[in-house]
Parts: C-alpha cells; sequence; structure tokens
C-alpha cells in the first residue's frame, strides 16, 4: 500500500470521508459493538436523527454561476483544512466517567449517541452526493463536507469509548431506514440544522468558558472550532439557496421554509427537555438555552430565509411546552402498549399536532433579505 492510500492513524487526520471512516475501523479492531448504542442510533422519531437520500441528479444540475466569487472563496477556505488535526484527544483530555452521578452519565451518553448520529447522517447524504455526481462544483463541496462530518462523528465516538460503548457507523450506513427528502427539502432542513448546530455548541462553548467548573466533560473545549465546521457548512446551503431565487421568495416555499423554521426549533425544545440533568450539570437553564439559541439562529438565518418566527409571541412558549408534555405522553403510551397504551399514544400526537399549528399560525417577522449571503461566525 502507497503513502497515499494508507489509512491515517486517527480520523482527525483525514482527508476524506472514507479515510475517516477506516480509521475508526481500525480502532475497532477487538472491540465488542455497543448493542444498546446502536439500537438507540437506529431508531427513527421524531426527535432522532435521520438518515436522508434525495434526488440527486436534481443537486448534480445545480449551477453555482450566480454565486461564484463567494462560493470559490468558501470552497478554497474549506480546501484549506483549518481543523485538519483537531478532533483528537490531546492532554486536556481529562474524562471521569466514573465519577460522573449514574443519571448524568446516562443523559450524556444519550446526547453524544444522538450527536454522533447526527454527524454520520450528515456524512452519509454528502458522501453519496459526492459518489453519485459529475458536476465538480457540487461534488468538490460534499466530499468536504462528508470529511469533516466523519470526524465529528469519530471524535464523538473516541469519547463513547471512554465509557464502554460505541456507534457501529459502518453497520448504520448498511442497515438504518433511509427517508427521501427532495433536494429544496434536504437545503433547507440542512441549513438549518448546521446554523442551529453552530448556535448550540457556541452558546455552551461561550457559556463555559465563564464558567469553567461547569464543565464536566473535556468534549466541550473543542466547541469553538467544531462549531466553525458547522457554520461554514451552512454557508455553503446558503449559497446553494440563493442560486435559485424561487427557493426563498415563492409564496409556497415561503411557507416551506416556515414549517422547517417550527420543526427544527420545536424538536430541539423537547429533545433538550428531555434531558434537565444534563443541562443542569451544566449549569443552564434549559429553557434560557432553548430560546438562546433560537435567537442566534434566527438572527443567522436573515442572510437567506426572508422571516424569522416570532420566539417572543404570547403563543410560542405554551405551545413548545405542550409539545414537550405531549412527546412525553406518546413515550408513555409506547412504553405501556396494548389497547390502553395506543389510546395514550394517539392522545399524545393529537395534542403535539394541536400545538405544532398553534406555533406554525404565529405571524412570522419578514425582513428584507442581503444580496450576498455570506456571513462570518460572531459569537
Amino acid at each position: 500500500m502507497n503513502a497515499h492510500t494508507q489509512t491515517p492513524s486517527h480520523s482527525a487526520y483525514a482527508n476524506t470521508a472514507e479515510e475517516a471512516i477506516a480509521a475508526q475501523d481500525a480502532l475497532d479492531q477487538g472491540v465488542m459493538t455497543s448493542d444498546a448504542a446502536t439500537e438507540i442510533a437506529m431508531q427513527n422519531t421524531l426527535l432522532t436523527p435521520r438518515f436522508y437520500t434525495t434526488d440527486f441528479e436534481e443537486m448534480d444540475a445545480i449551477d453555482v454561476t450566480p454565486v461564484r466569487e463567494e462560493w470559490d472563496k468558501l470552497i478554497a477556505q474549506m480546501k484549506s483544512d483549518p481543523n485538519k488535526g483537531h478532533f483528537k484527544k490531546t492532554d486536556e483530555w481529562e474524562a471521569d466517567w466514573e465519577g460522573m452521578e449514574p443519571a448524568l452519565k446516562a443523559e450524556f451518553i444519550d446526547f453524544l449517541i444522538s450527536s454522533c448520529t447526527a454527524e454520520f447522517s450528515g456524512c452519509v447524504l454528502y458522501k453519496e452526493m459526492k459518489r453519485r455526481g459529475s458536476n465538480v462544483d457540487i461534488t468538490t463541496l460534499f466530499q468536504l463536507m462528508a470529511r469533516d462530518e466523519a470526524r465529528h462523528a469519530g471524535f464523538i465516538n473516541d469519547a463513547l469509548r471512554e465509557a464502554g460503548v460505541r456507534v457501529n457507523l459502518g453497520f448504520l450506513t448498511q442497515q438504518k431506514k433511509y427517508t427521501y427528502f427532495r433536494p429544496k427539502f434536504i437545503y433547507y432542513a440542512t441549513y438549518l440544522s448546521e446554523k442551529i448546530g453552530y448556535a448550540r455548541y457556541i452558546t455552551i462553548f461561550r457559556h463555559l468558558e465563564e464558567h469553567p467548573d461547569k464543565r464536566f466533560h473535556p468534549i466541550f473545549k473543542w466547541f469553538r472550532e467544531w462549531c466553525n465546521d458547522e457554520f461554514s457548512h451552512g454557508e455553503a446551503f446558503a449559497l446553494l439557496l440563493k442560486t435559485d431565487p424561487k427557493l426563498t421568495q415563492s409564496f409556497s416555499n415561503k411557507l416551506w421554509i416556515k414549517f422547517f423554521l417550527t420543526a427544527v426549533y420545536s424538536t430541539m425544545w423537547v429533545r433538550d427537555h428531555q434531558r434537565p440533568l444534563f443541562h443542569e450539570a451544566l449549569g443552564v437553564d434549559v429553557t434560557w438555552y432553548g430560546q438562546e439559541v433560537f435567537r442566534k439562529t434566527s438572527e443567522i438565518s436573515k442572510q437567506i430565509f426572508p422571516m424569522t418566527l416570532d420566539i417572543d409571541h404570547p403563543r410560542w412558549r405554551p405551545n413548545l411546552d405542550r409539545m414537550e408534555a405531549a412527546s412525553r405522553q406518546v413515550a408513555a403510551g409506547k412504553a405501556r402498549g396494548g389497547v390502553g397504551g395506543t389510546i395514550t399514544r394517539i392522545g399524545g400526537m393529537a395534542k403535539a399536532t394541536y400545538a405544532f399549528a398553534a406555533l406554525y399560525t404565529i405571524p412570522a417577522q419578514k425582513h428584507v433579505v442581503p444580496a450576498n449571503p455570506r456571513m462570518q461566525p460572531a459569537y
């Protein structure tokens, strides 16, 4: 095997997603798969990260000419690979899993599994886009994004191994159910997931800068550079959206944008409120955290979306809380089983639907989108 095809010693140094995955597989030689962690990652619910597929021919036909100048700058930045080698443990890594309170440990592991699955979901989608396409602009972007997401997933898996679990990434690729999304839905959902990911990571990072005594695990020290990857990925999708004005300006697509904003925000709220010990350990009020992440994401999304949600509207918080309560009812019904459990679950789903409709019908706040969507991380 020559030097150009050798597997790197760690996924942090991988130049492609394939190299990063191979490096992870090498670490797993002789290690038993954690069935529980992989089973959690395999779940397909409204609150768990999904694997997506799309119309790859339509995506391959994208013409970036309208945003060429900013596109080339972004691709050059990503090719320079500022975070190569970052996602690896250093001497600063001192994890105390044994000293962690069991209930907190369970919530934190759940957080890491969910994060690992979400990162790897992006890797799988981007890698497939690269494999299927022939448009050099598009395939280059997705190769770079797949590389980054594979590093992120590998880094989280490294942290999980210390707790005695890991997510079998290869098994997920082959066995997890894939959900089909039209390309424009991929744009909306991925743009928002990358930008809200940035807002989440940087909010936690800045909080822990001020309160280092609350940093109960070393992985949080890596969040600043990590969230900058998320930010640049979001920039790429902002440029993709800018190539076709209809994607953000037509009446029907404005309704879809509002739908995805509402869905992404409410899903985050419900998921985070189900990890109270995790946020308590960080010294973060989970309700404050949710609203702060929404504010950051809304401000950022003005670069490309012609509207933001009114997160201070009187109907906003109460209906988010109703969705969270409904989600608990659905979970309880599913766990109970039988006729009674089914009735409980259906009732919870009806309440969640009503709450979502109440959120969706809150009037949006409109604004003018700038001619140039590019932004720099400012938090």
